[in-house]
C-alpha cells in the first residue's frame, strides 16, 4: 500500500486480498471506521436536536408553538436530511472520504450556532427555526457519506458488522442527545435548551479535526458515471429501499417523534417524556451491530423477515396499550419495537452487498471477466447504499407526518399504529417473496463469494 502523506490518499486498496487485509488494511480500516463513528455520531445528535428541543419549547420561554407546530419542527430536518443522502454519497467517490467527513462535519457548526443563538431569544417565529431546522438536516445527510465511505474498506464478508457498527454509533448519537436534554432538564429545568445545543460546538471542532488528521481517501472508490442510474433500474434499489423505510425509517421517525407522542397520547410532562425518550433509541442503536452480525452469520433475508414479524407483534402491543390508555405498556412497547427496528437497520444493510455479489457471480459464470465483474458490484452497492439510505430518512419523516396527522385530528395514535402495522406486514411479504424463496433466496440470502473472499480475484 502507498500512501502521499501530504494528502492521506491510498493508491492500492484491495481488502478482499486476505494477505493484504491482515498486514496492512485492517488497521487502516479500523482507524477510518472509528473516525467516521465519531462524525456520523456528532452528526445524528446535530440532526435529531429538534426532537429534544420542542420539549423545551412553551409560553415559559417566550416560545409557546402548538403541538401541530412542534411537529413540524420534526419533521423538516428529517426530510432535508432524507433528501440529500443521495448527493451524499456521491461526494464520497468524487472528493474522497476524508475530505468529505471534514467538511461535512465543519458545516454542522452552522445549525449548532444559529439554534444556540435563536432558541435563547423570546418570540423568534416559526419560520426561523424551520429554516434552521432544514440545516440540521445535514446532520442526517451525514449518513449517506460515511457509510459509503466505510463500505470501501472492508471485505464483503466483514461488511455486515462494519457497517453495522459504523451506523450503530452514529445512531447512537439520537439517544445520546436525548440524555444530555434529560439531564439539563433535571437539572436546570425546561427553559433552557441552549445548553443542550451548546455543548456540540466545541465537538464539532474536535471532530473535524481529527478526520482531517487521521482518515484516509481511498482512490479505488471513485465511481463510473451512470453508476447511480444503472442502480435505480435494478429491482434490488427499490426493494431494499422499501425495507429500509421499514426498519431505519421507523427508527429514526419513532426517535424523533416519541417525546410528543408521550405529550399528546398520555399528558406527559418534558420532565417525564425526557425520562424514557431515550432509551429506546439507545437499545436500538446498540442492537444495529447485532442485527448485521446475525446477518452475517444466518442471513440478512433471514434476519430481516424475522424483525419485521417481531416488528408487526410489537406494534399490536401498542394498540392495546393505546386503547387501555395503558403508559407502561405503550413505553416497554415502543422500546422493544426500538430494538427490533436496530436490528432491522443492521440486516436490510447486509442484503445490498450480498445481492449484488450473487449478481456478479452468475455474470462470471457466464464468461464476464471476474474483476470487472466485481469491481461493478462494488460500485452498485455503494449506490445503492445511498440511496436506500435516502428512502430510510424520507421514512422517518411519513412516520412523523402520519403522527402529525393522526393527533391533529384529536384522536389517540391508534390510526397510526395501524398504518405502521400494514407496511409492517408489506415488507414481510416483499422479503418472503424476493429473498426467501427459489432463485431470489440463492441471489439475496446465500453465501456471497464476495463474502466468502472470492471476489479478490
Amino acid at each position: 500500500m502507498r500512501r502521499s502523506v501530504s494528502s492521506r490518499e491510498v493508491v492500492r486498496w484491495d481488502p478482499e486480498d486476505r494477505e493484504f487485509w491482515q498486514r496492512h488494511g485492517r488497521r487502516v480500516a479500523r482507524r477510518n471506521l472509528a473516525l467516521s463513528v465519531l462524525c456520523e455520531h456528532i452528526g445524528f445528535s446535530v440532526w435529531s436536536m429538534w426532537s429534544v428541543l420542542v420539549l423545551f419549547m412553551s409560553p415559559r420561554i417566550g416560545l409557546g408553538f402548538s403541538p401541530n407546530e412542534k411537529f413540524l419542527l420534526v419533521v423538516v430536518p428529517t426530510v432535508v436530511g432524507g433528501v440529500l443522502r443521495i448527493p451524499y454519497s456521491y461526494a464520497v467517490t468524487r472528493f474522497g472520504g476524508r475530505n468529505w467527513t471534514v467538511c461535512s462535519t465543519a458545516v454542522l457548526l452552522v445549525p449548532a450556532s444559529l439554534t444556540t443563538y435563536f432558541v435563547q431569544r423570546p418570540g423568534t417565529p416559526l419560520w426561523v427555526f424551520v429554516a434552521i431546522g432544514a440545516v440540521t438536516g445535514l446532520g442526517g445527510a451525514n449518513f449517506a457519506s460515511s457509510t459509503t465511505n466505510i463500505s470501501t474498506f472492508f471485505p464483503k464478508r466483514r461488511q455486515g458488522w462494519a457497517l453495522g457498527l459504523n451506523a450503530g454509533g452514529g445512531n447512537l448519537g439520537v439517544a445520546v442527545i436525548q440524555l444530555l436534554g434529560l439531564l439539563v432538564i433535571a437539572t436546570a429545568g425546561d427553559t433552557h435548551p441552549a445548553y443542550v445545543t451548546s455543548v456540540y460546538l466545541p465537538l464539532i471542532v474536535i471532530a473535524a479535526l481529527l478526520a482531517a488528521m487521521k482518515m484516509d481517501n481511498v482512490s479505488v472508490a471513485r465511481a463510473e458515471s451512470g453508476t447511480r442510474r444503472e442502480a435505480l433500474r435494478s429491482r434490488h434499489t427499490w426493494a431494499i429501499s422499501l425495507l429500509y423505510i421499514g426498519t431505519f425509517g421507523s427508527f429514526i421517525g419513532f426517535g424523533f417523534a416519541f417525546g410528543l407522542v408521550l405529550q399528546s397520547e398520555f399528558g406527559a410532562t418534558p420532565l417525564q417524556a425526557a425520562s424514557y425518550t431515550f432509551l429506546g433509541p439507545l437499545l436500538g442503536s446498540v442492537f444495529r451491530p447485532l442485527g448485521g452480525r446475525a446477518a452475517d452469520r444466518w442471513g440478512g433475508a433471514q434476519v430481516t423477515f424475522g424483525a419485521f414479524a417481531a416488528m408487526a407483534a410489537g406494534t399490536a402491543v401498542l394498540l392495546v396499550a393505546s386503547s387501555r390508555g395503558s403508559f407502561g405498556l405503550f413505553v416497554a412497547g415502543f422500546t422493544v419495537l426500538f430494538v427490533l427496528t436496530g436490528l432491522g437497520n443492521g440486516s436490510t444493510y447486509k442484503l445490498i452487498p450480498t445481492a449484488f455479489a450473487r449478481q456478479a457471480e452468475r455474470e462470471v459464470m457466464a464468461g464476464r471477466d471476474a474483476r470487472s465483474a466485481f469491481d461493478r458490484a462494488r460500485r452498485m452497492s455503494g449506490a445503492v447504499i445511498g440511496i436506500a439510505g435516502a428512502a430510510g430518512a424520507l421514512g422517518g419523516a411519513g412516520v412523523n407526518l402520519v403522527f402529525r396527522a393522526t393527533y391533529s385530528s384529536g384522536d389517540s395514535g391508534s390510526t397510526a399504529f395501524v398504518t405502521f402495522l400494514v407496511c409492517y406486514a408489506v415488507c414481510m411479504v416483499l422479503t418472503w417473496r424476493l429473498y426467501l424463496r427459489g432463485e431470489d433466496r440463492r441471489e439475496g440470502s446465500g453465501p456471497s463469494a464476495l463474502r466468502e473472499g472470492v471476489g479478490r480475484v
